[in-house]
């Protein structure tokens, strides 16, 4: 069943020395909170944190305002990296016309 525009799931997976958030839906101003609630913790602890948007079909701007917000709380751990995989052409586009590329790029 596809997941709504205004929908936002996630499940965390631990392979190895990383954590790994999956997320399908929407990250919009509704839902952008939850990732935000779930990643701070995550980046507190450290590590390799990577969230997986092979199941998100939109993000507006509150989405990529929390996406930055959590990549300046990554920069201020020295022992805490984020990382974006599988991003939507949609959604590397987005991320390019507004140059925030360059600031996930590993």
């Amino acid at each position: 069943m596809p997941v709504g525009l205004h929908t936002f799931k996630y499940e965390i997976e631990l392979p190895g020395d990383m954590t790994r958030v999956i997320c399908h839906g929407s990250l919009v101003n509704q839902t952008a909170g939850q990732l935000n609630d779930v990643v701070k913790p995550l980046i507190a602890a450290g590590g390799r944190i990577v969230l997986d948007f092979k199941d998100v079909i939109f993000v507006d701007s509150m989405g990529l305002g929390v996406l930055v917000g959590l990549k300046i709380a990554v920069s201020h751990q020295t022992k805490c990296t984020l990382e974006l995989q599988h991003l939507s052409p949609r959604v590397q586009e987005l991320l390019r016309i507004t140059n925030l590329l360059d600031l996930f790029k590993s």
